[in-house]
């Protein structure tokens, strides 16, 4: 009976993501369809609602190829690390209620987060392919690089907070969100979000005249299909926290779940929509500005934003007699 309990309440938890990343893929492609004056998928289904589906099933009855020279294991270990760390991530958030509920979340939360570079670089190394070496170095050295922002944007705010708790941040912006005192801030995330998830116009592991997939290009079948789906998975997971630390999450109506889980979600599928339609817009960085935008732009500013948070916070408790 317990086994059952755990398999029904994994099914819950697990079964919406698979749907929303299924028809996030959906929407990208009616959205860019518009957006240059075409439908987008129409055929399958009414209004194209089947292509998801239709695109699923055919990766995974697809055969499953191996380059000969691969490594047998990693090859295959890394898609499934990807897509596991994807969907842990999620545990972590409370949508209203978090299914692990620890104190120290947006830490564990990091942490889990760059363990991908494992599954990506031993996914472009164990290819044995030079194109998925390099595409896999280039990602890992992309993801590393914005990780630092990111996780200098979360002390600076982490500071006013006083909290590593997704939970209390949450009911710390019962009144007010965070984006309000921290503009800057925000859009520095929300821009390094982009990068992290190798979004446009930041995709550079996909740059087709030079690396043609990046460090996937030798899979097919289910294998990329797990790489895909923790790709998409993870794009809704960093626009859904990016709505819970400056966005309020569920407010301004906390106290009733139906609605405070809809109005979450509308926020984090207003993110999602931005995400399409800067990709819709804006071309691909070269490999340098991506560099520079986050080592000579970012890094100072954060750091700058980060020495003036201590600073206010430091004389604030020492005018109150507190610190």
């Amino acid at each position: 009976m317990k086994y059952i309990l755990f398999l029904i309440h994994s099914l819950i938890f697990l079964v919406p993501i698979l749907l929303s990343v299924a028809f996030l893929t959906l929407v990208e492609r009616k959205v860019l369809g518009y957006m240059q004056f075409r439908k987008g998928p129409n055929v399958v289904g009414p209004y194209g609602l089947l292509q998801p589906f239709a695109d699923a099933l055919k990766l995974f009855i697809k055969e499953t190829l191996k380059p000969s020279t691969a490594s047998p294991y990693l090859f295959f270990f890394s898609p499934f690390l990807f897509l596991i760390l994807a969907l842990t991530l999620w545990a972590l958030i409370p949508t209203p209620n978090p299914l692990i509920n620890v104190k120290l979340s947006l830490l564990l939360i990091l942490g889990l987060s760059s363990l991908a570079v494992y599954a990506i670089l031993g996914s472009g190394w164990a290819s044995n392919s030079k194109y998925s070496l390099l595409g896999g170095i280039r990602a890992v050295a992309q993801t590393i690089s914005y990780e630092i922002s990111l996780g200098l944007i979360l002390l600076s705010i982490l500071l006013w907070v006083g909290t590593f708790s997704l939970t209390d941040i949450l009911s710390i912006q019962e009144n007010t969100w965070t984006i309000a005192p921290l503009i800057p801030l925000g859009l520095m995330w929300f821009i390094s979000t982009l990068a992290e998830t190798n979004r446009a116009p930041f995709d550079l592991t996909e740059g087709e005249s030079e690396l043609v997939s990046g460090y996937n290009v030798e899979y097919a079948g289910g294998p990329f299909a797990l790489f895909f789906i923790a790709e998409y998975s993870n794009i809704i997971f960093m626009n859904a926290l990016s709505s819970l630390i400056f966005l309020g999450g569920s407010s301004p109506i906390p106290s009733i779940p139906i609605v405070s889980s809809a109005i979450f979600a509308l926020k984090t599928i207003l993110l999602v929509f931005l995400f399409l339609w800067v990709r819709a817009s804006y071309p691909r960085f070269r490999y340098d500005q991506l560099m520079h935008l986050t080592w000579k732009n970012y890094l100072p500013l954060t750091l700058a934003i980060f020495s003036l948070s201590l600073a206010i916070i430091i004389v604030t408790n020492s005018s109150a007699g507190t610190f």
